[in-house]
């Protein structure tokens, strides 16, 4: 089955000569892995790794698993403990990073307490100090497997021409296609399907939120219903420290679906390398879009 391009904010990767395209269906959307390599049987194997370490995943971090890491911890009392995988502990303590610097923008408790899970990363533990925490990794989940799917095909399979993408929403690219200067991407409106960006990418990954026609985001500082908005954030993959910018990139597009436009200026200042695109509503006229570092409309 192909997957269709979704009605909501997303970031299409375009065909390229002599690239693989393989499809998986994970974590309720559809995953591709697209890859330049002379032998298609390899990549094929390769795209399958990739794959079975996404629905690994999608069984430790999903709340709609019955034992997974995200059901145990969603059950956890105050002064409980349980166990968890390498996998979700780094994803908890991402999700926890990214709260504080978003102050409280993004928040994968829904405003139901992050600040009260301890997180053991020696022991891979998971402590609650009060009751009632529920934690949904949706916001940041894709971003990560996308991440590890990555380091499969490149570390374990030595693929460097790779594009890696969950349902549109989360994109890494790694080296361009031969021939090529980077991976052809468009950044699609939601409802309009209008061209926000045309780009080519490499070594970078990308994050699209946005709500669909009579969907609403609400504001976990406040609990109150955000204006209309869809938003991307692109961040570089390279260098220390950005093995994670899939799940960072899809936490900063998560938290600019609330950000007011100078807090998201603010971080756009503090992070190097972060690009971020904002489509408004506009009282009695034509969305308005913005685009740090600049202004394209």
């Amino acid at each position: 089955m192909k997957p269709a391009f979704p009605d909501g904010a997303g970031v299409a990767p375009a065909e390229a000569a002599g690239v693989h395209r393989f499809s998986h269906e994970a974590m309720a959307t559809f995953f591709e892995v697209h890859c330049a390599h002379p032998d298609p049987r390899y990549a094929r194997q390769a795209a399958d790794a990739a794959f079975d370490l996404v629905d690994r995943l999608e069984q430790e971090l999903s709340r709609f698993v019955g034992n997974s890491d995200v059901s145990r911890v969603n059950a956890l009392g105050i002064g409980d403990t349980t166990r968890v995988s390498p996998s979700t502990l780094d994803c908890l303590l991402i999700a926890q990073r990214m709260h504080e610097l978003t102050g409280g923008a993004f928040d994968v408790s829904l405003g139901s307490g992050l600040e009260a899970l301890d997180l053991d990363p020696g022991a891979f533990t998971v402590s609650a100090r009060r009751d009632g925490v529920r934690i949904d990794l949706g916001g940041i989940g894709k971003g990560y497997a996308v991440d590890r799917a990555a380091e499969v095909l490149a570390g374990d399979w030595g693929l460097e021409h790779v594009l890696v993408h969950g349902g549109f929403s989360s994109v890494l690219a790694l080296s361009a296609p031969p021939g090529a200067d980077g991976w052809p991407l468009t950044l699609t409106a939601p409802e309009s399907g209008r061209p926000l960006a045309r780009l080519s990418a490499s070594h970078r990954a990308f994050s699209a939120s946005g709500t669909r026609k009579g969907e609403h985001v609400l504001d976990p500082r406040t609990g109150r219903p955000a204006a209309g908005r869809a938003a991307w954030a692109a961040l570089p993959r390279a260098g220390e420290g950005m093995e994670d910018a899939g799940a960072i990139a899809e936490a900063l597009s998560t938290a600019f679906m609330v950000l007011a436009e100078d807090e998201i200026a603010a971080l756009h200042g503090r992070w190097p390398g972060l690009e971020a695109w904002l489509v408004r509503a506009r009282e009695g006229g034509e969305p308005a879009a913005l685009h740090w570092p600049a202004w394209i409309t």
